[in-house]
């Protein structure tokens, strides 16, 4: 299989939500999402965020290194979300569910940095913007939104122990029916 592509493009939350919205989701149809984290680079080894030379590297990193066929569909820091690999197409970032989860990085280091505040809040605070929309569009219940530490084929603690899944769901869920209510998602492909 070639490789997938990325898209490379950063977007604030809001502009994120507006891109969801031009996508046709008719070749690939996420079932849930997965949340991870970089570890590394942490936050404090991107005191900037995420740069455009940064993805660019990635993608040399997944493609030529590692020689999958894709990698994570978003990555969220403190200041934007880059998506990364189409959002409509399966990427590579868990084991057992590449072809069914949209795979959403963290820059951080969150078994050592706080998610609660500082520059962890704001990374917290654009994934749960990025994570509301997503469910909204594509009619996903956050609840089944998994950190990647739960796959049975994985063996390290992503994203970090400060990642608490409830509090996230809570918080997309809060902002779903703040920003989303009455929404009408897309119909599942049959």
């Amino acid at each position: 299989m070639p490789w997938k592509g990325i898209v490379a493009k950063s977007f604030s939350a809001s502009e994120f939500d507006a891109y969801c919205h031009t996508i046709a989701w008719t070749a690939w149809r996420p079932s849930f999402i997965v949340l991870h984290n970089t570890a590394i680079p942490s936050l404090a080894q991107r005191p900037d965020g995420l740069t455009r030379q940064h993805i660019s590297g990635l993608e040399v990193f997944y493609r030529d290194e590692q020689k999958w066929f894709g990698g994570p569909h978003l990555f969220v820091d403190d200041k934007q979300v880059w998506v990364f690999t189409p959002l409509n197409v399966s990427g590579t970032h868990s084991p057992s569910w590449n072809k069914v989860a949209l795979g959403i990085e963290m820059l951080g280091d969150f078994e050592k940095e706080p998610f609660d505040s500082g520059r962890g809040l704001s990374v917290r605070k654009n994934v749960v913007a990025a994570m509301a929309t997503l469910c909204a569009v594509l009619g996903l219940d956050p609840h089944t939104m998994r950190l990647h530490r739960e796959d049975p084929a994985t063996t390290h603690a992503c994203p970090g122990k400060n990642v608490r899944k409830l509090e996230v769901i809570q918080q997309v869920q809060d902002l779903m029916i703040a920003r989303h209510n009455g929404e009408h998602p897309i119909k599942p492909l049959p």
